[in-house]
Order: structure tokens, then C-alpha cells, then sequence
């Protein structure tokens, strides 16, 4: 017999992108049905064969705060200590962290972050979810027909027991990963270096617990930062390559290693493999081959050409493809899963237009899904373009990592934070303003100074005296977190965005004239790129000024207006209420 169910979601995939998807719905849409339609075991979905176990800002903002998971990821995962970058001094010698020059985070980032163990956080997500009332459909999603606007589409389902299940929705959201579910429904996935900015890369990993941290150095180096170099992501750099290293497992001191290989450099033959990792790490970075050796290896696992990209992620059904089913590019900045947070509160925000009839419903998903498209080919793809050709030279990356930890911190986080991702005016904006050209221009002159062999000095992203004026790339524009500007679009991002195209004029300034001396004025491409960021910083100010006047009145955070609101009847009373029984009084007065 062939049973049917409805529900207002059905989501492919119980892994991390479709477990947060419907967190996130339901603490967000009261009432609504949610399904999660997932072929896997408890005991396969705990399993850590997954990439993706470190959060920057975005995600932790999103999973602590917005999906009330702060007290879980302290009581169970590792905190996260911002990102650290080493290039050998030598190639020849990497047995130990003297062999290398750092870039070390100085300090707890300001938004807390994590490690995550991700069978772990997957398995108990699960359990979570499953307490919020969300339906764990246990069968796999055998065919399913994507219906016409104003219809629900179909899911077929056999079930563990071999039943069948017919499954209806309003929304299908694709959370099934690597299966590509809509992308090869709709011919709608591309794979290949030539429709990803030449992307074209091999990664293979392995988890080893009972690590012995002596052998990288424990504690906190005074003279190098004020927080803990070992739960930091750290990134090792090569000619053609970088490694991470990622403790995802504090009792076990369980860590992940893996390899990402430009396979223009490297041959994919060559460490496709546990054994020939193995020996690749011990020939170029020999400390890590010594910690791998420390510890028992968990498993080992290889990815071929990882990347991919969707033409198109929402879909007019509507559908949604969200997490690895909609695009991959490289682990390098740990962004994997802020652009699930991305998507999933895109998702959530279309699906609420949806269900309460808002007149401009579909106008917001074509925009939510064009700036997603943008996040994802800008972040998720156009971010590692030329890779290989600068990541092994010290000099050139840590400039390149400096630019791009601007514009992070100053565009994407505080976008995000303050949910301007989510507005139809900023996002039209955003998508307007692309500025992957200007990173193209400036990837193009690392380019011609690396094949020179030329250095430009070193340059450190997490300093206060690198560019100008105290400025700091992780630093804020304005104190949003301190003063909880979370509401949304109360965060003034305009003020944050003109610092940061100011401040990118300034760097690209200070780079032409380290890089090519009077020679930079034979660079007019950047030159202009540096006029025209210099002024636009003029015009967005314009806007944070708009934001301003629109704010008056408007508390920095609704609760402590609450608060202060309250506090106005307040007197103090310098009095105490009785917690004593009249025998106690007796015993006094007869003493």
C-alpha cells in the first residue's frame, strides 16, 4: 500500500545544510511542517567522512545566536581561535613551527566560533531537531516530479521497511549534497575548470585522535598572540597546495588533515591515497607528517575535482538547492558553512513571503537568489581564482590575504549580522556592485610580481599598523556587536562598506608603490579601480548618512531600550525581606 503525507517543506538530505534549514524554519515560522527526508542510520550519519568542520563569523553568528545553539557548542565542541597561515622558511625544513613564517590570529575573535566534530554535531542535531517536532522521513527519495508554480510537487520514497511514501510539499529544498538532486534534474550543475575561474583542484584528508600537540607547541606564545595557537584553523602553505589542520574533538584530540592540490601543480595521482598523503606531507611539511604519526588514523578520504557551481539555486516552483547540491569551491577561509547560513535564511525569508501572501514574494526570490548566486561565484568560487600561482609565495598571499579579510569583515559580516543580505534595496545594490573585477585586476599583479620572483614584504591582517590610521581589518566600523545591533538593517553596513572601499584604495595604493615604485603609474587599470573605490566611499557615506537619520529614534537594541524604559520607576530601597522564622527572633531577643 502506497501512503501519502503533505507538508509545507520537504527537505532532501538530513546532513548539516538540511538539519539547520529546518531548525531554522521552525523556530522562525510558527506552525509550519516540516519534513526531512533522510536514507542514512543514526550510526552512518554520526560517521565524520565530511568536509566543512570550522566556522567563521557568518556561520557562528547564525548557529550560537539565531538557531540558539551558544550553550551546545561550548559544553561540546572546540572554540575556534581565528585562522593562522605558515609558509615554509625553506621547503627543505618543516620539522617543527620555527621552520615556518606565521600569520597568527592575536586574539579571541569577537564573534565566538567553532570547531565542529561534524558526526557528532550532525547526530545530535538530529536529536534536536526531532524535539522541535520536525518529521524524520527514514527512506530515500527514489524520484520526484518539481511542479508548476501554485502546485505541490511529488516525492516518491522507499522506505527502510521497503514501503513506499508518497510525499507532497509547497517548498522542495535540494539538501541532498554530492547526490546533485536538482542540479541533474535540471542540467542546472556545472562542473569543470572553465566555468570556475580555472578551480581546478584534488583534496584527500584523514582524522587522527590521540595527537600529541607538544610536537606543534602548546599554549599561547606571549610574544606572538594573546590566544590559543592550536585551536586556531591553520593553514600550511606549498607551491600548488595548502593543508589544514582543524582539532575537532577535544577528550579524543581527535584532528582533521587535509590537502587541497592545484592539479595544474600537483598530480592527482600522487596523493589520492592515505599512504601517498602520507608521504607527500612528510616530504613538505615533516611536522605534520610527526603529528599524523603521534596518533591513531580514524579514516581516510579523497575528493576528485570537489568544485561545482549551480546556474541557478531558487527556483520559481519554488525549490532550493542549498549547501554542497548548490556549490563547493575550495575549504580554504572556512566559508562552507556560512553559505549554508546564507541560504538557509534566504530560504526561510521566501518561504515566509510565500506563506502570508506578500504582494512582492516572487520579486524576493528572484533577488534572494541572485545575491546568493553572487555570494557564491564571488565567496565560493572567484575568491581562489589563481590560487596555485600565489599561495606557496609568502609575500604575495599574505597581501592577498589582507585584501580579502578587508572585505570580509567589512562587507559580507556586518551584511549578514545586521540581515541587509535580506533586504530587496541592499541586495539589488550588492548585486550591482559586484566587485570580482577589481579582485581579478589585482590577482592579475600578484601574478606578474610572484613570476618575477619579485617580494613585497610581509603583511599581517590581524595588525592595527599595516595600512594607515590604526586601521584593522577584523576591527568593526562601529561598535554593532557591543551595542547588539542585531534587529534587522539596524546595523549601519554603509559605514562599514565606505571604510572599507576607502581603506581598499589606500591598500591598493600602498601595493603599487611597494610592488612597482614609479612604475605604478603604468598600472592605470588599478590605478582607476583605486580613484573609483576612493570616491564611491563618498557616495556609500551618503547612504550610511540616510541610515542615521532614518535610525533616529530607533533603539540600538529593542531589549535594552526594554530595560532602560523600565529602569525609569526604579528607586532604591535599602531594605531586606524576611527569611527567618519568628522562633529565630525569639532566640535573638532572649540572648
Amino acid at each position: 500500500m502506497n501512503e501519502t503525507a503533505h507538508f509545507e517543506v520537504a527537505i532532501l538530505g538530513g546532513g548539516l545544510a538540511g538539519l539547520l534549514q529546518a531548525r531554522h524554519l521552525v523556530r522562525n515560522l510558527p506552525g509550519i511542517k516540516v519534513a526531512i527526508i533522510e536514507p542514512r542510520t543514526d550510526e552512518e550519519i554520526a560517521s565524520i567522512s565530511k568536509i566543512g568542520e570550522s566556522t567563521v563569523e557568518i556561520a557562528a553568528s547564525f548557529m550560537t545566536r539565531e538557531l540558539g545553539l551558544i550553550d551546545y557548542f561550548i559544553d561540546n565542541h572546540p572554540p575556534k581561535c581565528g585562522l593562522n597561515f605558515h609558509w615554509p622558511k625553506d621547503t627543505a625544513a618543516t620539522g617543527s613551527m620555527d621552520d615556518y613564517f606565521s600569520i597568527w590570529a592575536l586574539r579571541f575573535p569577537k564573534v565566538a566560533s567553532f570547531q565542529m566534530h561534524r558526526g557528532k554535531f550532525e547526530r545530535d542535531l538530529t536529536r534536536m531537531n526531532a524535539d522541535l517536532g520536525i518529521t524524520f522521513v527514514r527512506g530515500r527519495a527514489r524520484e520526484f516530479d518539481l511542479a508548476e508554480p501554485g502546485e505541490q510537487h511529488t516525492i516518491q520514497v522507499r522506505m527502510k521497511d521497503r514501503s513506499k511514501l508518497t510525499v507532497t510539499c509547497d517548498h522542495l529544498v535540494d539538501a541532498a549534497g554530492r547526490a546533485f538532486l536538482t542540479g541533474r534534474k535540471l542540467d542546472n550543475i556545472r562542473k569543470g575548470p572553465e566555468h570556475l575561474n580555472g578551480l581546478d583542484t584534488i583534496t584527500s584528508w584523514v582524522r587522527v585522535s590521540g595527537v600529541d600537540r607538544d610536537i606543534f607547541g602548546m599554549g599561547a606564545d606571549a610574544k606572538k598572540t594573546s590566544t590559543s595557537q592550536w585551536y586556531a584553523t591553520n593553514h600550511f602553505f606549498g607551491h600548488g597546495h595548502w593543508v589544514w589542520m582543524i582539532p575537532i574533538d577535544k577528550e579524543t584530540r581527535t584532528v582533521s588533515f587535509g590537502l587541497v592540490a592545484h592539479r595544474e601543480v600537483i598530480e592527482p595521482r600522487t596523493v589520492n591515497t592515505e599512504a601517498k598523503l602520507m608521504a607527500f606531507l612528510r616530504a613538505n611539511h615533516d611536522m605534520l607528517g610527526k603529528l599524523i604519526d603521534s596518533g591513531s588514523t580514524e579514516d581516510f578520504i579523497c575528493w576528485d575535482r570537489p568544485s561545482h557551481l549551480c546556474n541557478q539555486l531558487f527556483g520559481e516552483s519554488p525549490w532550493y538547492a542549498i549547501g554542497d547540491a548548490a556549490y563547493f569551491g575550495d575549504p580554504f577561509y572556512s566559508t562552507g558553512t556560512s553559505t549554508i547560513a546564507m541560504a538557509v535564511t534566504s530560504v526561510t525569508q521566501i518561504v515566509r513571503a510565500r506563506r502570508e501572501g506578500w504582494a512582492d514574494a516572487e520579486e524576493r526570490r528572484r533577488v534572494l537568489n541572485d545575491v546568493n548566486l553572487m555570494f557564491a561565484k564571488g565567496v565560493g568560487i572567484h575568491l581562489f581564482r589563481d590560487h596555485p600561482k600565489h599561495m606557496g609565495n609568502a609575500s604575495t598571499m599574505s597581501w592577498r590575504i589582507y585584501l580579502e579579510y578587508m572585505w570580509w569583515f567589512g562587507m559580507w559580516v556586518p551584511s549578514f549580522i545586521g540581515k541587509w543580505h535580506l533586504d530587496l534595496e541592499f541586495g539589488r545594490a550588492m548585486i550591482e556592485n559586484d566587485e570580482r573585477p577589481f579582485f581579478a585586476a589585482v590577482y592579475e599583479q600578484f601574478t606578474e610580481l610572484t613570476n618575477q620572483g619579485k617580494s613585497i614584504g610581509f603583511m599581517d591582517p590581524y595588525r592595527a599598523d599595516q595600512l594607515a590610521f590604526g586601521y584593522c581589518p577584523t576591527n568593526d566600523a562601529d561598535p554593532f556587536l557591543e551595542n547588539l545591533e542585531l534587529d534587522g538593517q539596524r546595523l549601519n553596513v554603509m559605514h562599514s562598506l565606505a571604510r572599507t572601499y576607502r581603506y581598499s584604495s589606500l591598500w591598493v595604493l600602498k601595493f603599487l608603490w611597494t610592488g612597482f615604485g614609479w612604475g605604478m603609474f603604468s598600472k592605470k587599470k588599478l590605478l582607476k579601480q583605486a580613484a573609483r573605490m576612493f570616491f564611491k566611499s563618498f557616495y556609500v557615506s551618503l547612504g550610511s548618512l540616510r541610515h542615521k537619520m532614518r535610525s533616529i529614534g530607533r533603539p540600538s537594541s529593542v531589549a535594552f531600550a526594554e530595560t532602560t524604559s523600565q529602569f525609569r520607576g526604579y528607586k532604591f530601597k535599602p531594605a531586606l525581606q524576611e527569611w527567618t522564622d519568628g522562633d529565630d527572633d525569639a532566640e535573638r531577643r532572649s540572648a
